[in-house]
């Protein structure tokens, strides 16, 4: 486990490179990929906070943003409506 914030973006951001396709579908917006905020998600709660602390977080630290390959910071509902389509297409484990 870390204790650094950019280093979990990192290996979230790998993980997700691993696990998940960029885009949900060939008509996606393609602002950010799923791989930016699956790593966004594990950053949020890595330091237990709301979307919006997140994407103020986001605004304010232009060296994560740049670990997570992010050109713009997005709006807090991206990253709420993302963890709501992510649970939806991940497999429960029993």
């Amino acid at each position: 486990m870390t204790e650094s914030p950019l280093a979990l973006a990192q290996e979230a951001l790998a993980v997700a490179r691993a696990a998940l396709p960029a885009y949900g579908s060939k008509f996606s917006k393609k602002t950010f990929t799923r791989h930016q905020l699956s790593a966004l998600l594990a950053v949020k709660m890595f330091l237990k906070v709301s979307y919006r602390g997140l994407v103020a977080y986001l605004a304010d630290w232009a060296e994560l943003r740049a670990v997570l390959g992010l050109k713009t910071v997005p709006h807090f509902t991206t990253a709420q409506k993302a963890a709501r389509r992510l649970k939806k297409t991940t497999p429960r484990r029993y």
